[in-house]
């Protein structure tokens, strides 16, 4: 038997061991980026698998083509509607609330474990930012249903503030190599990278909405591969050009979700699941790369600095960078405590082992064990601390409707799931009296957990969740007939 099919005999085992224990994360309440970290370790020189890696070049790599198809899937799923409400808030966190959180956990290891003043400062730039994957993991996984804006500012903040994050690094290691001058322009460097990055994402975000509508493809399949390489091709141009790649990528899905397109519901369900594999392969592969031998003797440290970045750095740079918005203390509080560190922090702690820099290795120890003990005792929590602030939504969950429409190139219909608001203009009245504009069809009402197939007579209610066919000419009038208020 050679050696790659020994390799492939081994990966897929461990992918599918992760997808069969995931189950076990999900009872348990333990986050799933743990048990995937865990089966690698578990795998590794100090497992019982006694698989030797210890290549931080091929981690970063595969972190990095991780980050980009979960941040894109990410995008992908994201309210632009909800979100527009919150961003200057979301950027404030994801911007200001970084840099406040890797000074106060750069000061500690600054007086505590005396490394000098920029190495200190590394530490905290690496472990500064809260991650897209983590997040996104627990809060779909858990399907958590949170009031307000709280949830969609969660997912913008964690898409959001690994730029910042990624430029403190990258900044930091040059100036302690030697590459890099302090002096520099730092702030012109910042507004250029998210200037790029903003742009870009916006332009070829729009230009993929436009090219999957003209291009009119033969096989259906050949939109994903399309899309795929889109994304990578964003993040490749982004970074090529001084700006920042992964802020390109989310930029772009978010124009993506929140247009119209053909092939989009099955483009969102392809990134769904590419995104969990990439979590899957991401977090096995780091799991690989640590030493549990290694991660004993910075475990008191380690949770030092774990109770630092949960109990002081995350809520001081939450309440600062907040201070304007019109979240509640209450929901400020929960947003505190939602600071999940994951696959980042990691990845950015592999890049002063590859610039070889002194005390990288106790760095990337400490990191790893900061990031497990951060989503352990955050990650299983947050259902209880969303009860305990009254942050959690109540009421029936939106069902999954059992119908869809696949488009192709030629059909302009969609099937629309639109639910009737409190204080309906059309509550109490009929399909028939409602008179939906030509072309549009009522195909399903659910209500009380029943599917109603409907006729003329119908009649809608507050509540109801109406599956509706409409087209590109009719589909803004059947909304806002639907959707209408007293």
């Amino acid at each position: 038997m050679d050696a790659f099919t020994v390799i492939l005999l081994i990966v897929s085992f461990l992918v599918l061991s992760s997808v069969l224990l995931s189950r076990v994360s999900d009872n348990l309440g333990v986050p799933a980026l743990v048990l995937f970290i865990v089966i690698g370790m578990l795998a590794g020189s100090d497992g019982p698998g006694k698989i030797y890696f210890e290549d931080y070049s091929l981690s970063q790599a595969v972190g990095i083509i991780s980050l980009v198809f979960i941040l894109f899937s990410g995008g992908l799923d994201t309210n632009w509607k909800s979100t527009r409400k919150i961003m200057w808030s979301g950027v404030s966190l994801a911007s200001l609330g970084v840099v406040i959180a890797a000074s106060v956990v750069g000061l500690f290891a600054y007086y505590i474990l005396h490394f000098d003043f920029f190495t200190s400062m590394l530490l905290g730039a690496v472990i500064s930012s809260t991650d897209a994957a983590a997040v996104f993991s627990v809060l779909r996984s858990k399907s958590i249903r949170l009031k307000g804006n709280v949830r969609p500012f969660l997912e913008f903040e964690s898409g959001s503030n690994d730029p910042m994050a990624v430029f403190l690094t990258v900044t930091l290691v040059g100036i302690i190599a030697g590459t890099h001058n302090p002096g520099g322009f730092i702030i012109l460097e910042i507004l250029l990278q998210f200037g790029i990055g903003i742009l870009l994402g916006y332009v070829f975000g729009k230009l993929l909405i436009l090219l999957m509508n003209k291009i009119h493809l033969q096989q259906e399949n050949l939109y994903v591969v399309f899309s795929i390489a889109f994304a990578v091709f964003i993040f490749a141009l982004a970074s090529i050009l001084k700006g920042n790649g992964y802020l390109a990528v989310y930029i772009s899905a978010i124009v993506v979700g929140n247009s119209e397109f053909i092939q989009k519901k099955s483009l969102k369900r392809f990134f769904s699941g590419i995104a969990l594999m990439s979590q899957i392969v991401m977090f096995l592969v780091l799991g690989l790369l640590s030493y549990p031998s290694r991660l004993l003797p910075v475990a008191g440290i380690g949770l030092l600095f774990s109770a630092i970045l949960i109990f002081l750095a995350r809520p001081l740079s939450v309440f600062v960078s907040l201070l304007f918005s019109k979240f509640s203390f209450r929901e400020k509080s929960f947003i505190s405590w939602v600071g999940l560190r994951g696959s980042v922090p990691i990845i950015l702690s592999t890049f002063p082992v590859l610039a070889g820099i002194e005390q990288s290795s106790m760095l990337f120890n400490l990191v790893f064990f900061i990031t497990i003990s951060s989503a352990l005792i955050q990650g299983w929590s947050i259902p209880a601390v969303a009860k305990l602030f009254g942050v959690e939504e109540t009421g029936a969950k939106k069902p999954k409707l059992p119908l869809e429409i696949i488009p192709g190139a030629k059909m302009k219909n969609e099937l629309a799931d639109i639910t009737i608001p409190a204080n309906s203009a059309i509550s109490g009245l009929s399909l028939a009296e409602i008179n939906l504009p030509e072309g549009s069809l009522v195909t399903v009402v659910y209500r009380n957990d029943e599917y109603i197939v409907p006729n003329g007579s119908t009649y809608l209610e507050e509540g109801d969740i109406v599956l509706v066919l409409v087209n590109d000419e009719n589909k803004k009038q059947t909304v806002e007939k639907l959707t209408s208020i007293k």
